[in-house]
């Protein structure tokens, strides 16, 4: 079945206006208030839209999160039951500091359909569309993923673009990387639209790796299937974590999950930018008006826009 296209300018609005909740901390040194700036209003405007909502990723698990936590109910009880993945501020250090890539970020689908990750870390591999299915895999040496994507892409691996976050945990996938001479983009956080930069047609990323956010590599893989894109995940857990994973339903801690099982169905995906960036524009302030640039992607209906809308402030 396929999510009412209608939906989608609903969605529009919702991280247009949790966008600009966030705006409005752009550069005062203060995440915690950075991200309460974009939960709020997003929370708001979700519980205006006709639908059984559950969120399935958000800000956090019930003990933790105030609001937006998963398993929490949105919407007006009427309508389609969905589950949604969001992060109102993916970038909270960016808004803080003023610094590029910030988004208002959500992924929307049928009950049932999205992967409920916890909020640990996961490994991923993603890469863009027209590839061979399930091409590269996370237990492949660096050395051989590199050298099927160039074959596929009819290229040397010195013409590749890879892109990780700039952790000292991803040392060795770093020498790797340098020892097969593969151009790297260094993100220092922002793991949503690093992985969405492989779909990105002014991006010269080939391949996004590493560890990074679980949460994070769910709503990248909404993006993805959008595009016909490829992802790879695996959670990373600890003990402690491995418990709450239980609580999700995740019974298997070492299962690699493609694309398919990370999203089932149709889905939908928005994302604003909150600070200028490589995907987006940020938020701009007009007299009494603010000016939003978006994201909009849907599945079935086959839509990829950019869109620019101006609200009231």
């Amino acid at each position: 079945m396929s999510l009412d296209k209608d939906l989608l300018n609903k969605f529009i609005n919702v991280t247009e206006k949790a966008a600009y909740g966030a705006f409005l901390h752009v550069g005062k040194g203060d995440k915690i208030a950075a991200d309460k700036g974009a939960v709020d209003p997003m929370r708001k405007e979700l519980n205006k839209i006709d639908i059984k909502g559950t969120i399935v990723i958000g800000e956090g698990e019930m003990d933790e999160a105030p609001m937006l936590y998963i398993g929490e109910k949105v919407g007006t009880n009427n309508g389609p039951e969905l589950d949604i993945a969001l992060d109102p501020l993916e970038g909270t250090n960016f808004v803080a500091k003023n610094l590029p890539n910030a988004l208002s970020v959500m992924a929307i689908a049928e009950k049932g359909n999205l992967l409920s990750a916890p909020d640990t870390y996961m490994e991923k591999i993603s890469i863009g569309s027209n590839l061979p299915k399930n091409l590269l895999d996370l237990d492949n040496t660096i050395e051989k993923n590199i050298k099927l994507l160039a074959e596929a892409k009819n290229t040397i691996p010195e013409k590749l673009t890879a892109c990780l976050l700039n952790r000292p945990r991803h040392k060795k996938i770093i020498d790797e990387l340098n020892k097969l001479k593969v151009n790297i983009n260094f993100i220092t956080d922002g793991d949503v639209s690093g992985a969405m930069n492989v779909i990105d047609e002014n991006s010269p990323v080939d391949i996004y790796l590493g560890i990074g956010g679980g949460p994070e590599g769910v709503l990248a893989a909404a993006a993805l299937a959008c595009y016909g894109g490829q992802i790879q995940t695996r959670l990373v857990l600890n003990a402690e974590e491995r418990k709450r994973a239980s609580k999700l339903g995740i019974k298997d801690f070492t299962k690699k999950y493609n694309i398919d099982e990370i999203i089932k169905g149709d889905v939908m995906f928005v994302a604003t930018g909150i600070t200028e960036g490589d995907l987006l524009s940020g938020i701009s302030i007009e007299k009494h008006n603010f000016k939003a640039s978006t994201l909009a992607l849907h599945k079935s209906s086959n839509i990829q826009k950019k869109v620019t809308n101006i609200h009231k402030k």
